[in-house]
């Protein structure tokens, strides 16, 4: 019997090796074909199940040229992660590595990348602040500022150059086990999960209208550091994890029930409108 089965789609991902690389690889290998770069062939054994692994470095453009070939959409993880990174560190790999990857993807004929960018973009606004994605960024370290430079240049790409390009600003990375051995509240308003943030990166994936996005990649915490209404607009999204729910220290507290909205209705009372129904 024949079938009309779509064909997977061609996924590079950078930095395959690294957590969020390795859960995406594992949770997806069946629905994309993926094509897994490191940067050393040792870190292959992590993902080698997964999909066809490369080696090779974000300084190489000509490598990446040819990673990229036959590729739909790029998921681009690599890059030097450290919030207190000095800018020699992070020059290479966050600046020069990140434009040599979209270079390769425009040359290669790729459809989309997908840019692993993060909270330290906006992470200069004071932290009572919940921000939205259309508000001017604001990194509270140089690490920040690499993502703020690849965010513009993902703009340029896609609005100049025809290449897609999807930025997900990805807040506190974790298991599922959020608390983790120490009871640690200070990522609660940042908290993503493993399953949440490779639903919207296959989202962002798989989606065939942005041109150009900035989404925010948090799970669906009752207090959130960035606002997500966008990304459920834009891409579907639809979390399911909840810092405070999942929180040994808070779980019993059922925010969603006892901390008020200010809205009299919304919490149980009643509105002066009714005397007039």
């Amino acid at each position: 019997m024949e079938t009309n089965a779509a064909p997977r789609r061609r996924v590079l991902i950078t930095g395959a090796a690294g957590r969020i690389g390795r859960d995406f690889s594992h949770a997806f290998r069946d629905r994309y074909e993926l094509r897994l770069m490191v940067q050393h062939p040792k870190e292959a054994t992590k993902i080698a199940d997964c999909g066809d692994v490369v080696v090779g470095d974000l300084t190489d453009i000509d490598a990446l040229k040819q990673f990229c070939e036959g590729v739909d959409t790029v998921i681009h993880l690599a890059g030097r992660p450290e919030p207190s990174a000095v800018w020699s560190d992070l020059l290479p790999a966050n600046i020069v590595g990140t434009y040599n990857l979209m270079v390769a993807a425009k040359s290669a004929g790729c459809r989309r990348v997908v840019y692993a960018s993060s909270i330290h973009a906006v992470s200069g606004y004071a932290k009572d602040i919940q921000v939205k994605t259309d508000e001017p960024v604001n990194p509270g370290d140089l690490y920040g500022v690499t993502k703020c430079f690849a965010e513009a240049l993902g703009r340029y790409m896609a609005t100049q150059e025809g290449l897609s390009v999807i930025a997900v600003r990805i807040g506190s990375y974790e298991t599922n086990d959020p608390h983790g051995s120490h009871g640690d509240i200070t990522n609660m308003n940042a908290y993503v999960s493993r399953r949440d943030l490779a639903s919207l990166f296959a989202l962002a994936v798989d989606d065939e209208k942005v041109g150009f996005a900035i989404v925010h990649g948090l799970s669906d915490n009752f207090y959130k550091r960035l606002d997500i209404s966008s990304t459920r607009d834009l891409l579907g999204y639809d979390p399911v994890d909840d810092f405070a729910a999942q929180h040994p220290k808070l779980a019993h507290l059922d925010l969603t029930k006892h901390v008020r909205s200010h809205s009299n209705v919304a919490d149980g009372g009643k509105s002066g409108l009714r005397q007039e129904l």
